[in-house]
């Protein structure tokens, strides 16, 4: 599987090169990369997947942003396109769909309510379908789901943890899977614990190198 043209910036922002574009899904953090972005796509509005001051940063007047419905009045320098589950878009040249992304266990309902209706995005680019789940649980609506490579969260407190993603991997047809949003969350140790337990127990694991800090913490 190849990934050159996948570039993880940390935490949960990634930057997907498809031909002679480029688009971000939850610029957050992203440090020395600054290419211009054909296209931005976010899942929902928490701070370290919406950072306006980063797509502003990235974007330029041509730039379209898709953001759920509920915040597309936080976005006023570009073209906004709010985004809603189970539809199709296009953006530049690239088709991607949204499923819901939402919290089912009960010690985090309250972060990530179905009813918001933010997203979790299949995008394809140079041939693949990539899914971005964005900030979710293992949800039904992973069933089934046929992808080329799969990104999924591992760091617990408001998303899967590692154990959780392991069982959400065995619901998804995909050809590789990668983990991401965890590093910020554990720690250097428990993050390296969470790495090698995924590379065991997950089919095609493979773990990608990060073009920023992988470290930071959030407070």
């Amino acid at each position: 599987m190849e990934f050159k043209d996948i570039i993880w910036l940390g935490h949960a922002s990634f930057a997907i090169r498809a031909g002679k574009k480029l688009l971000y899904v939850d610029p957050f953090r992203i440090g020395g990369f600054s290419e211009h972005a054909d296209t931005v796509l976010v899942t929902h509005p928490h701070f370290d997947h919406f950072s306006v001051d980063e797509i502003k940063n990235v974007s330029g007047q041509e730039t379209e942003v898709f953001v759920p419905k509920d915040s597309v009045d936080k976005v006023k320098h570009v073209k906004a396109i709010g985004v809603e589950p189970f539809k199709s878009y296009s953006s530049n040249g690239i088709n991607f769909r949204t499923i819901p992304a939402y919290n089912v266990e009960k010690e985090r309902l309250q972060f990530h309510p179905r009813a918001n209706g933010w997203v979790s995005y299949i995008i394809e680019a140079n041939g693949l379908k990539i899914f971005h789940p964005g900030d979710t649980d293992n949800v039904d609506e992973m069933e089934g789901l046929d992808v080329d490579i799969a990104l999924l969260p591992i760091g617990g407190t408001y998303t899967m943890d590692v154990d959780q993603a392991i069982a959400a991997s065995k619901r998804i047809n995909a050809k590789a899977f990668v983990p991401m949003h965890y590093k910020a969350v554990l720690g250097r140790e428990r993050a390296d614990e969470a790495e090698q337990k995924f590379l065991r127990n997950v089919r095609n694991s493979h773990l990608l190198k990060e073009f920023g800090e992988p470290y930071y913490s959030f407070e």
